[in-house]
């Protein structure tokens, strides 16, 4: 299962449900995306460090942008830029979860909503 940044960040503050989520998951993946927006939110050298020892204590695969996933974020937001405002984050990361085949954990849904036949799994804190 591909989870997305908000999981993760949910799970690394101490919400009981993403903590559940993410041990009841067997194979544990990330987008390059979500790994630079995590690293971009830490406050300190602390912070990163606990991060990446987090990371790789619960053996997440980071999925790293590749031409496909580029090319197919390119059309997400030339077709659901304007009308939906999906970002280029979201968009990488829906990409992602398209190209390998792999349902998407996030709270934030309807960011994805538009994305043709992405497969959703809906987290509630």
């Amino acid at each position: 299962m591909l989870f997305d940044t908000d999981v993760i960040i949910l799970a690394l503050r101490g919400n009981q449900n993403a903590v559940d989520k993410i041990d009841s998951t067997d194979v544990l993946q990330i987008s390059a995306v979500s790994y630079m927006e995590l690293f971009k939110g830490a406050r300190n050298k602390q912070e990163l460090q606990n991060l990446k020892q987090t990371l790789h204590t619960l053996a997440f695969e980071i999925i790293p942008i590749n031409e496909n996933v580029s090319h197919r974020a390119m059309i997400y937001i030339e077709e659901y830029g304007l009308s939906s405002g999906i970002d280029l984050p979201d968009a990488l990361i829906a990409a992602t979860a398209i190209e390998k085949n792999l349902c998407l954990c996030s709270g934030n849904s309807k960011h994805y909503k538009v994305i043709p036949n992405i497969e959703l799994d809906t987290f509630r804190p």
